[in-house]
């Protein structure tokens, strides 16, 4: 059986800690925690399930300091995990399955991440993290900020789950160590570039994010799903700007670079909702419910817009448009995704009354 080392960097997570550490510490043969300034009692958590507690003087460098947490690894493989990560019951009983069974060939396990959930708690958005890798391989950290850890070699996908536990306070910390390493003439990969882009969005700067994005848009060599990812930033940009023709050209955009996915169709489909076209929103929620569901993608998936939330919407927009019958059968699908949702159900009882009245129910 393999050895794992857990490796994390925190500062001042003393809310979050001991929850994460409580899911993992069962799993692992060593935590090893890298504090990098805080000023709570994280250190004093940590202390409760490792003497393995180093500082990290921090340079405005997420990448720097989880590498230096990976130097201080002695198990087979290295896990991952940021502190206000966990991972569930189920999840548990995965990664044990792992552990006893992980071919040692296997370079890179890649498991899902649950980014954001809905009030259910089912997962919204999911993407995927190479989240435990060979220790030997010595597999480095790049980019300061949304730091990436490059891997090589033999990589499996794993129905493991990570879950994110946690909505992080608007904070500038990102945006000021980009405009820091640009103050000093650093230059942004276009990864990077597009990470402070969505960093300006984050914190209200469109007009300079929008320039951003439209150059990553136009450049020749970038990624088609950073393309992607552009256009529906630069869309959110534009909403917020009152830019309505605009924003619908952004989404549109996104054509010109893959087949059409469910989450920017849905986001067509809204902004006409949002503009009272409702008859124009409907068919687009209805070609939403037609694509399939990508699989191969590292990228995020949002979820919603493959399972409850079209139905949802048609919902609404039958409604505004008075069929009420075609409002009621998306509603029943809807149900089927979250069977005890006070909207849906109450969605439910006043369609049933409406629709009694006209004789179409019983």
């Amino acid at each position: 059986m393999i050895t794992i080392s857990l490796c994390m960097i925190v500062k001042n997570e003393e809310e979050v800690l001991a929850r994460c550490l409580n899911s993992v510490k069962g799993l692992v043969d060593e935590i090893i925690i890298v504090d990098t300034g805080s000023t709570d009692r994280t250190r004093e958590i940590a202390a409760n399930y490792t003497n393995q507690i180093f500082h990290f003087e921090w340079i405005d460098d997420f990448s720097a300091a989880r590498n230096f947490s990976f130097l201080h690894a002695a198990g087979d493989y290295i896990l991952w995990l940021d502190a206000d990560d966990l991972l569930q019951e189920k999840d548990q009983e995965k990664f044990k399955a792992l552990k006893l069974s992980l071919d040692p060939a296997v370079d890179s396990v890649c498991m899902d991440y649950y980014v954001a959930f809905d009030p259910l708690g089912q997962p919204t958005v999911v993407s995927k993290r190479n989240r435990l890798v060979k220790r030997s391989r010595q597999f480095q950290w790049h980019d300061p900020v949304h730091e990436q850890l490059a891997v090589s070699g033999k990589v499996i996908l794993s129905d493991i789950a990570v879950s994110h536990g946690r909505v992080h306070a608007k904070s500038d910390r990102n945006l000021r160590i980009y405009e820091r390493r640009l103050a000093h003439g650093v230059a942004l990969s276009n990864h990077q570039l597009l990470q402070y882009a969505m960093e300006l969005t984050a914190n209200g700067y469109y007009e300079k994010a929008i320039e951003i994005y439209e150059a990553i848009i136009a450049d020749p060599t970038s990624y088609f799903e950073d393309k992607l990812l552009a256009c529906d930033r630069m869309a959110h940009c534009h909403h917020e700007l009152g830019h309505k023709e605009q924003e619908l050209q952004s989404l549109l955009k996104t054509f010109n670079y893959d087949v059409p996915r469910a989450d920017y169709v849905c986001r067509i489909a809204y902004y006409f909702q949002e503009n009272s076209d409702f008859a124009k929103a409907v068919n687009w929620y209805l070609l939403a419910l037609k694509l399939e569901k990508p699989n191969d993608r590292l990228r995020s998936i949002n979820n919603m817009a493959w399972t409850w939330f079209p139905h949802l919407q048609l919902v609404k927009c039958y409604g505004k448009l008075g069929q009420l019958e075609h409002a009621y059968k998306h509603n029943e699908i809807a149900l089927s995704y979250a069977p005890t949702d006070p909207n849906v159900l109450e969605n439910k009882q006043v369609l049933e009354k409406h629709l009694r009245r006209k004789g179409y129910l019983k």
